[in-house]
């Protein structure tokens, strides 16, 4: 098979790159960087000079291709204003780009890498695929922009794309650089005396069960249907107390005040210099303060046979990976 990736420079895509040429696949990669691409460039994965915005490029990269995967797209919390259209930019018109130019290249499979962060906050519910985003209130940017583009693939399907969708939560692995990554590297630097969100509910994955989850969308899913590809529903503090016991590290048992950090709000590009957190301290805290981001993977478990790993494991593996665990908890 012969697929054209977006996004095959990032944490998650590039692990799909891998898979896909592990398992022989070929694979096109659609790069705006061409520093980033040499590690896809050297797992024999031809290269297509463009980002999201450049119409030629994505259709040409698409050219005599089976499947597309879309992958791409910008994931920031905590952004300021003036960051938001380019987010809008990449995340909205981008799918409808690349998804648009699927149908009208009548590509034959095409897997559109959505979130969990689209059903929004789910109040302490674990939902599924069934659960409707309010279409308001939304808690960032990004949350906004990846439920628009959701519409779009959804809307695009409904106009004959043979598109499946996957919903990742959220993402771990070794060379991780997201939030999540910042997060336990605070904790596991002594940076974190006090806990941030410690509630945040989270569906963490490790980043080769969600590569896989995608693969399997591709070869196995319907066109028309969504799946929960997500690990199993946690909070911050759960993770950091696994991570802690992990590497013999004692976690903090008090929580970062709320009211402080609103307090802050009016300095924060300043104070999430400081702090290791984004500048914009209003969206940061309406995105994780008494949130859920809460949904089953039961569904893609059925149909797909998608298993992610039991959570301790993962960061185990993680933290082995990466040299962090003490020879004595490794043994």
């Amino acid at each position: 098979m012969k697929v054209f990736v977006t996004g095959g420079t990032g944490f998650i895509g590039g692990e799909v790159v891998r898979q896909l040429r592990q398992r022989g696949d070929d694979v096109v990669c659609l790069v705006r960087n061409p520093e980033k691409g040499k590690k896809v460039a050297e797992l024999g994965c031809e290269l297509v000079s463009g980002d999201l915005s450049d119409e030629r490029a994505i259709r040409d990269g698409m050219a005599g291709c089976d499947a597309v995967i879309h992958a791409a797209a910008i994931y920031k919390v905590g952004i300021p204003a003036s960051e938001r259209e380019a987010m809008r930019h990449a995340n909205v018109g981008g799918t409808e780009r690349v998804l648009g130019a699927a149908l009208t290249a009548k590509i034959p499979k095409v897997v559109y890498v959505s979130t969990v962060g689209i059903f929004g906050n789910t109040h302490g519910k674990i939902v599924d695929e069934a659960y409707e985003h309010p279409g308001k209130d939304f808690t960032s940017c990004y949350e906004q922009t990846k439920w628009e583009a959701h519409q779009v693939a959804k809307r695009l399907i409904g106009e004959g794309l043979p598109c499946t969708i996957v919903q990742p939560g959220g993402v771990y692995g070794p060379g991780d650089t997201s939030s999540i990554a910042e997060l336990l590297n605070q904790f596991l630097a002594g940076k974190m005396p006090l806990l941030p969100f410690p509630e945040l509910g989270i569906c963490l994955s490790h980043v080769e069960d969600i590569a896989t989850g995608i693969l399997l969308g591709l070869d196995r899913g319907k066109p028309g249907e969504a799946y929960v590809i997500s690990g199993p529903a946690t909070t911050v503090r759960e993770a950091i107390e696994i991570v802690a016991e992990i590497t013999g590290k004692k976690a903090p048992k008090r929580a970062m005040p709320v009211g402080l950090m609103k307090a802050l709000i009016p300095i924060g590009p300043l104070v999430g210099k400081m702090m290791g957190q984004p500048p914009n301290l209003r969206e940061l805290i309406s995105s994780a303060d008494g949130v859920t981001f809460w949904a089953s993977y039961e569904k893609a478990s059925k149909e797909l046979g998608y298993e992610p790993r039991a959570l301790e494991l993962g960061l185990r593996q993680m933290l082995e990976a990466e040299g962090k665990v003490p020879a004595a908890a490794a043994a």
